[in-house]
């Protein structure tokens, strides 16, 4: 727990300076007093009043800051203190401001700018112990969130590898499907052209028995037909047998003239 209790963003009390106006004075004096209350968004709205009315642009800055930081809103404070030091040249004075930029980038971790912030801190001001405890903080967050990112980044990899695989299993398994389908496609059609095959056979056999059971009925006609006609021509011959043995019969009785 040591590296919580030194985190103690130590640079975070208002700067009791003088404005350049009167009436910047009274409004940076009234802030001072409304945050000390605890009332950290009325002295929000004094401070950015005293940056509008010639207030000291470092000391209302710092102060709004300040304000914003205690209400958590650590982005918009960071922003209130990174153009600080270019507004002083006071070294004790940049040492705060980026001491307290430090602060606001390690509650919005952000966690590599609050390393450079302190870094800058020190640069101003090498002595700060509470600098050198709350970079020592920051590094130390740094390195845990850059492991963190390294370790989601080897899952979300190692998920799409998985994925990939699991996307590859798919596309092998549908392929197969696929060719499953074309091989049982491919067989049915030669199974259907096997069958074609043999129906075609059939009917041609059919056609040919047809065609041989006609040609052996016109064959049998044809042989009645020629046997009709032989007997008509063997009952001609007959007729023609008997008609010479009577004309044979006849020569052989004639009587002699006496």
């Amino acid at each position: 727990m040591k590296w919580l209790k030194v985190i103690s963003l130590i640079g975070l009390m208002p700067m009791l300076v003088h404005a350049q106006t009167p009436e910047g004075n009274d409004l940076i004096e009234k802030g001072n007093s409304l945050y000390d209350e605890g009332n950290f968004g009325e002295a929000e709205v004094n401070f950015r009043d005293a940056q509008a009315n010639g207030g000291d642009p470092f000391i209302s800055g710092f102060n709004l800051g300040d304000a914003l930081f205690k209400q958590e809103r650590y982005e918009e404070a960071a922003s209130a203190f990174q153009s600080l030091p270019n507004l002083t040249d006071d070294k004790s004075q940049k040492a705060a401001a980026y001491h307290n930029l430090g602060n606001s980038f390690l509650k919005a971790q952000k966690f590599q700018e609050s390393v450079d912030a302190y870094k800058q801190a020190l640069r101003n001001n090498p002595r700060d112990l509470d600098t050198k405890y709350n970079l020592a903080y920051a590094k130390r967050m740094l390195q845990q969130q850059q492991e963190q990112q390294q370790q989601n980044q080897d899952n979300k990899e190692n998920e799409d590898k998985k994925d990939d695989q699991k996307q590859d299993q798919q596309q092998q398994q549908d392929q197969k499907n696929e060719d499953k389908k074309d091989d049982q496609k491919q067989d049915q059609n030669q199974d259907q052209q096997q069958q074609d095959q043999k129906d075609q056979q059939k009917q041609e056999q059919q056609e040919q028995e047809q065609q041989q059971q006609q040609e052996n009925k016109i064959s049998k006609e044809d042989a009645e037909r020629m046997l009709d006609a032989l007997n008509q021509d063997e009952k001609k011959i007959r007729d023609r047998l008997e008609e010479q043995k009577v004309k044979k019969g006849v020569k052989g009785t004639i009587e002699k003239d006496w």
